[in-house]
């Protein structure tokens, strides 16, 4: 068998496809009249028709009302944030003196050819066990990722406890009828020795 043509509804051609042996079976005429096989009632149906309202996209979700208590104190993300509410001025204010009670740095005049550490300001509100307000915690930390090997520093370490060594203690504790208590520092500084001179604004 050769080809032959598709034809469109007014008669013309279309396009010539080769003829295979398998046997093509007519579709049959789809009528607007044409009864569905299932009997569940749509809203196209019943002429139900709601307006479409044009969006930028946003989907709103309705907000967890356990959460509310949580967004009343909420922790600022930077300094401008923090100035503007007395509680967080005055836990600045302590790690400030802290950090000067410690002698932690000495002001010193900057130079062009030194390597400068930025600083950031970490805000946290402190909890107790149930979920009350503690008090307002405020620290001051150096940007490390400004540090340049063997420039401002040579190695790294890094005092982090072990979740085995936790779990030993707890053992410990439990087996032999021990209380446990928990505690937080308020400044805790770490005496290390460095060899090389770091220097933040």
């Amino acid at each position: 068998m050769g080809p032959f043509p598709l034809a469109d509804p007014s008669g013309s051609s279309i396009a010539e496809l080769p003829a295979s042996n398998a046997a093509i079976e007519p579709v049959p005429p789809v009528t607007a009249n044409q009864p569905t096989p299932h009997p569940m009632v749509t809203r196209s149906r019943t002429g139900t028709f709601h307006p479409k309202i044009p969006t930028d996209g946003t989907v709103k979700y309705p907000f967890a009302r356990a959460l509310l208590a949580a967004v009343t104190d909420q922790e600022p993300t930077c300094f401008s944030q923090a100035q503007k509410h007395a509680e967080w001025r005055a836990a600045m204010t302590e790690e400030i003196n802290a950090i000067l009670k410690n002698n932690t740095w000495t002001l010193v005049p900057s130079t062009p050819s030194q390597n400068t550490v930025g600083y950031k300001w970490v805000f946290r509100i402190k909890r107790t066990s149930d979920g009350r307000l503690e008090r307002y915690k405020a620290r001051l930390v150096a940007k490390g990722f400004h540090q340049q090997p063997s420039i401002d520093y040579a190695e790294t370490f890094s005092p982090v406890v072990k979740p085995a060594t936790i779990r030993t203690v707890l053992t410990i504790a439990i087996s032999r009828g021990w209380s446990l208590r928990q505690l937080d520092i308020k400044n805790a500084f770490l005496y290390g020795l460095l060899k090389e001179d770091v220097y933040m604004a």
